[in-house]
C-alpha cells in the first residue's frame, strides 16, 4: 500500500488483537477474580477481537495475577471467528495449555542478547533451543504457534537492534515450521520510519507468514508506528484495552497501544476494524473498579469524536441576547 494512501482506509481490513488480560493485567498487584477475568474476556470477544490473549501458563510464583489460567482458559466462551491464544515459557507450559483447549500457543524470546538475559535469564540460543521443543510439541498436538520477538525495533540497554539480526531470528523460526511472528517494540523506541522499513522486508521476504505488530505508547508513537506498519502492508495489531500495561525499563510510563484508541483512530480514517468500539469502550471504563487505579485511555476519558455534549443551560439566553445586540447595532446603522 503507497504510504500516501494511508490516511483513506478504503474498508480495509485491520485485524485487532487485544491483549490486555495477559499482558496486561499480569502487570497488576491486585488479584483480579477468575469470574472478572472470564468476564473480560468474553466481553473482549464479543466485542469482535480477531484475537484474545487470554492469559499466561506460567509459574504462579512468578506472575501471581495469573496464577488461575487454566480455570480462566477452560471458563471462557469460545466465539466463530475469535482465536484464543495463550503465552508458554516451555513444553510443561504448552501441554498445560494445550489441556485447557489454547487454539494458539505465543512464545516469546527477544531478538536483544541483553534483553534477553534479564527477562529470561539465557542466552538467545539457549531459548531458541528451548522453543523448538516447544513448536514440537504444539505440531505434534495439532496447535497453532505464533512467537514474540521482544526488542525487534531497540533494546533500552544496547540501543538499536539491526534490521538483518531481527530478519535473521524470524527466518530461523520461520525454517522451525512457524505460522506467525509479532515484531514486538517491547519499550516503545520504535518510530515509523524504522517500521516502515521493517514491515516492508518482512512482508518482501515472508509474504505466506502471519506478521503482527506490537507497539508500546511509551513515548506517544504507537499510532504513528502502527500507521506507518499500515501503509507498508501490515493488516494485524497487539493492542491492550484501557491501555493497560507498563514499561519495566521506564518506569512510570505507559505501556501497550491502548485498544480502543487504536481501533478509534482507525475507523475515522475508513478502516474495517470489525471491532464494536463503544462495547469495547464498555469494559475499558470497568477496568478501574477492577484494578484500583486509573487507566491512561484517551477514550474513556474524553469520548470518541462522535459523542456530542449538550449544550450549556444558559444557551437561549446567550443567544437571545446577541440577537438584540445585533438587531440593536443594524438599528443604529
Amino acid at each position: 500500500m503507497n504510504a500516501q494512501h494511508v490516511w483513506n482506509g478504503g474498508g480495509r481490513r485491520i485485524y485487532i488483537q487485544e491483549v490486555g488480560p495477559r499482558d496486561g493485567l499480569q502487570m497488576e498487584k491486585v488479584f483480579v477474580s477468575t469470574a472478572d477475568k472470564i468476564a473480560m474476556v468474553n466481553a473482549l470477544s464479543a466485542a469482535g477481537m480477531a484475537k484474545v490473549e487470554v492469559t499466561a501458563f506460567v509459574s504462579p510464583t512468578a506472575i501471581p495475577a495469573l496464577a488461575d489460567a487454566q480455570e480462566v482458559l477452560r471458563g471462557i466462551e469460545r466465539p466463530s471467528g475469535t482465536v484464543m491464544t495463550c503465552l508458554v515459557p516451555n513444553v510443561k507450559g504448552a501441554e498445560r495449555a494445550m489441556a485447557a483447549g489454547a487454539d494458539e500457543l505465543n512464545l516469546v524470546m527477544s531478538v536483544s542478547e541483553t534483553h534477553n538475559l534479564c527477562n529470561l535469564r539465557m542466552l538467545r540460543t539457549q531459548s531458541f533451543a528451548a522453543l523448538q521443543e516447544v513448536i514440537a510439541v504444539a505440531q505434534r498436538g495439532g496447535v497453532a504457534i505464533n512467537v514474540s520477538l521482544s526488542c525487534s525495533f531497540g533494546c533500552p540497554m544496547e540501543g538499536d537492534v539491526p534490521a538483518d539480526e531481527v530478519l535473521a531470528w524470524v527466518q530461523s523460526f520461520v525454517d522451525a515450521g512457524v505460522q506467525g511472528i509479532t515484531l514486538c517494540d517491547t519499550t516503545g523506541m520504535a518510530h515509523p520510519t524504522q517500521v516502515h522499513a521493517l514491515v516492508t522486508a518482512f512482508k518482501a521476504r515472508w509474504p505466506g507468514t502471519t506478521l503482527t505488530l506490537h507497539f508500546h505508547d511509551t513515548r506517544a508513537m504507537a499510532l504513528p508506528n502502527a500507521l506507518a506498519a499500515i501503509a507498508a502492508g501490515a493488516d494485524r495489531f497487539d493492542a491492550s484495552v484501557g491501555g493497560l500495561g507498563g514499561c519495566p525499563y521506564a518506569p512510570g510510563a505507559s505501556g501497550n497501544a491502548c485498544t480502543e484508541e487504536l481501533v478509534h483512530a482507525l475507523q475515522l480514517m475508513g478502516y474495517d476494524t470489525g471491532v464494536d468500539l463503544t462495547a469495547l469502550t464498555r469494559v475499558a471504563a470497568s477496568l478501574p473498579a477492577l484494578i484500583g487505579h486509573d487507566i491512561p485511555s484517551a477514550i474513556v476519558k474524553a469520548g470518541p469524536v462522535q459523542q456530542l455534549h449538550p449544550r450549556p443551560a444558559s444557551f437561549e439566553q446567550v443567544r437571545t441576547r446577541a440577537q438584540e445586540r445585533m438587531q440593536a447595532q443594524q438599528q443604529q446603522g
